[in-house]
């Protein structure tokens, strides 16, 4: 299991929200580049990042930042939010984005996940963000009605590989993972799990490795110290 520490944008900083509220957030960084090249200092074999304002449809706030990551930070990155056709997945892919992910798109728009996959291929996951088990769109502001395992299954039909899951309801919590729908969505598909929202401490790492998942996605365990990157890397 990799260990990846999350980067999400807003306005050129780097934030955290909890639960997804917007009214909630707090500024854990004003230098996301500097930020970027301490997670890689640290040992991270991986970086996500949220764009924030995408998500919201604030397109291009932050393009100049993600490039500068992506050019001086020598690790692969993972990119989601707002990208919503096939111009913005090329775009970020051009500019090196190892991974783009698609959220609202990807249930929304099954023929832009088709053609992308067909494309890019593995460089393609899907964010697959839930509340009360029914997938949530447009930066968690609505929840569809189609359940989250029902989803995964049609994703990897299409040839999605990797899918990042986060409970909603434990997002920026530092209450645990939700080990048991976890769980569930690993015994339903075979693609890579990246496990998302609610990590707080090594324990709920320890967790998830027995779970012999593919990664897990800190944040902000990592920005208020209950986590080590160093450690956790090693671990």
């Amino acid at each position: 299991m990799i260990i990846i520490p999350a980067i999400d944008l807003i306005n050129k900083k780097c934030v955290r929200l909890y639960k997804g509220e917007f009214s909630s957030l707090e500024v854990v960084g004003k230098n996301p580049l500097e930020v970027a090249k301490k997670f890689e200092a640290e040992g991270a074999k991986y970086i996500h990042i949220v764009d924030l304002d995408g998500a919201r449809g604030f397109n291009n706030k932050n393009i100049d930042i993600i490039e500068k990551i992506v050019e001086e930070v020598k690790i692969p990155i993972e990119l989601g939010g707002g990208i919503r056709d096939i111009d913005s997945i090329d775009l970020f892919i051009e500019k090196g984005v190892s991974r783009v992910i698609l959220g609202t798109a990807a249930l929304n728009n099954k023929e832009l996940l088709l053609k992308a996959v067909d494309k890019y291929g593995e460089k393609i996951a899907v964010g697959i963000d839930a509340k009360d088990e029914y997938v949530a769109v447009n930066g968690w502001t609505k929840v569809s009605k189609i359940h989250y395992i029902d989803f995964a299954k049609e994703i990897e039909k299409i040839g999605i590989e990797t899918i990042i899951f986060t409970d909603i309801s434990r997002d920026g919590t530092l209450k645990g993972p939700n080990l048991n729908q976890l769980m569930k969505l690993k015994e339903s598909v075979n693609c890579n799990i990246i496990a998302s929202g609610g990590i707080k401490n090594m324990k709920d790492l320890e967790d998830l490795k027995e779970m012999d998942l593919y990664g897990a996605i800190t944040g902000k365990a990592v920005y208020s110290g209950n986590i080590d990157l160093k450690e956790a890397v090693k671990l």
